[in-house]
């Protein structure tokens, strides 16, 4: 027998409430334990005006953006529709049933106006590194630096060549892309960071780097920078930077010295990939920050052609001079110039020269230097650190140093897939710092979910 047809009938009163019908599972439950927005109005409130309309609640945009951010939601629009319909979202942004949402457009006139003015994501950000630094999740004595590409919005069709003319003061005037990627010409993350000019540069996002890094076809990419405390995969620091290695390793210091400053953490050791063992870089950890290197030495002596290597020369630090396999030594300067030439070239580099007359008459020539009349070595000023960094490369630390060091891919890796951060959708040096300000507050709060257990409720 075939039931009755349903009629909605319209109640005059509901007795309806929202506590009740969010699971006590959910992910936005766990999370908001750790949301602390207690702040946000007094780090606006220079930022606002005392006169006019009242405003959108801020608390309300955060929430709201946390949500899209946790949950991999990246349009706005299908944001303010999620928070309508669904329960659970509306009870995270302590919204009523009869409450309305925000419309999407209070999301931009915000992130260009008083969020960005006032930097308030950043701060967002870091008020997630407090707590976890509270709850106990961040040790402070081994941390991580790497860099993955995130593609910006930005095509090649609507590109122009490296070495093409452009007008960007003209375009500055209606882009806001463009002006922002003018002030950054002087900072070392953008375009102080490399003097080599690219192949392409996007006229809709001209700060985004024309990059081919990943072996597949080339893109227009900006790259996000994680520090990250290895304990328990913490995001300690997070900085947007060009798509080049001498950027990201500039991010890297500039996140390490902003830990101290901020949070108080001194590490004892880094670890990176061979992106950041220049010896440059390296030098820097040993001797200005006291930092121990566990980051392969960036080194290309090696050679495949079956002559002796750099490593076949044996160091002597009394006699400041190498010593061939044959005994002979190598010194800084072999030959007296009437007028004196520098040591140390423009790469930092000291040139080690054997004699003329010793590699002659040695029987190792032809495996030493067959295509030149004596041996060369170079070496850098800063070789103590590079050392170092060889030395560690052989401990156990090391080793463990390498199998936690994948905690910071499977960050990245949970940025693209799972949070759905694959393609940024804001354009300019300042969209994308706010996309990767907002991802790290929301990894952060995940973990802390995740590792901090619900507590148990006490039965009536």
């Amino acid at each position: 027998m075939m039931g009755e047809r349903t009629v909605m009938q319209e109640a005059l009163f509901y007795e309806f409430n929202l506590e009740r019908h969010v699971p006590a599972d959910h992910l936005l439950r766990s999370i908001d334990r750790f949301v602390d927005l207690s702040r946000l109005r007094a780090h606006l409130r220079p930022f606002c005006s005392e006169i006019g309309r009242p405003s959108v609640n801020p608390e309300l945009m955060i929430r709201m953006l946390l949500i899209g951010y946790c949950l991999g939601i990246r349009s706005e629009r299908r944001l303010c529709e999620e928070v309508h319909l669904n329960l659970a979202y509306r009870w995270f942004c302590r919204l009523g049933l009869e409450a309305a949402v925000p419309d999407h457009s209070t999301f931009s006139k915000n992130r260009h106006g008083r969020f960005r003015d006032s930097d308030l994501l950043r701060e967002l950000f870091e008020t997630t590194v407090r707590r976890c630094i509270e709850a106990g999740l961040v040790g402070g004595n081994s941390f991580a630096a790497d860099a993955s590409l995130i593609r910006a919005d930005a095509n090649k069709q609507r590109s122009a060549e490296g070495s093409e003319t452009v007008d960007w003061e003209a375009m500055a005037a209606t882009r806001r892309s463009v002006r922002e990627y003018l002030d950054t010409l002087d900072e070392a993350a953008w375009g102080a960071a490399s003097e080599v000019q690219p192949k392409f540069v996007s006229r809709s996002d001209p700060a985004a780097q024309w990059t081919g890094a990943l072996k597949g076809n080339a893109f227009f990419a900006y790259a996000t920078n994680y520090l990250i405390d290895l304990d328990h995969a913490v995001i300690v620091d997070v900085e947007a930077s060009r798509a080049i290695r001498q950027a990201e390793v500039g991010a890297a210091r500039t996140m390490i010295d902003r830990t101290r400053d901020r949070f108080g953490l001194y590490p004892e050791r880094l670890a990176a990939d061979s992106a950041y063992g220049s010896a440059e870089m390296l030098n820097w950890l040993v001797h200005e920050r006291g930092i121990e290197p566990h980051i392969p030495v960036f080194d290309r002596s090696e050679r495949s052609d079956g002559t002796f290597e750099r490593a076949d020369f044996t160091y002597d630090h009394q006699a400041d001079a190498y010593i061939c396999p044959a005994g002979k030594p190598l010194r800084p300067r072999q030959v007296v110039y009437r007028t004196p030439r520098p040591l140390v070239d423009a790469n930092g580099m000291i040139r080690y020269r054997a004699s003329k007359l010793d590699c002659e008459a040695c029987a190792l020539e032809p495996r030493c230097c067959p295509n030149t009349p004596a041996r060369k070595v170079p070496r850098s000023v800063h070789e103590g650190a590079r050392d170092m960094a060889r030395d560690i490369a052989a401990t156990d630390a090391y080793a463990t140093s390498c199998r936690e060091r994948k905690k910071i891919e499977m960050l990245f890796a949970h940025l693209k897939r799972i949070l759905k951060l694959d393609r940024l959708r804001l354009r300019g040096p300042n969209g994308a710092r706010d996309e990767f300000h907002l991802a790290a507050a929301a990894q952060n709060l995940r973990k802390l979910a995740k590792l901090i257990p619900m507590p148990t409720p006490m039965p009536a």
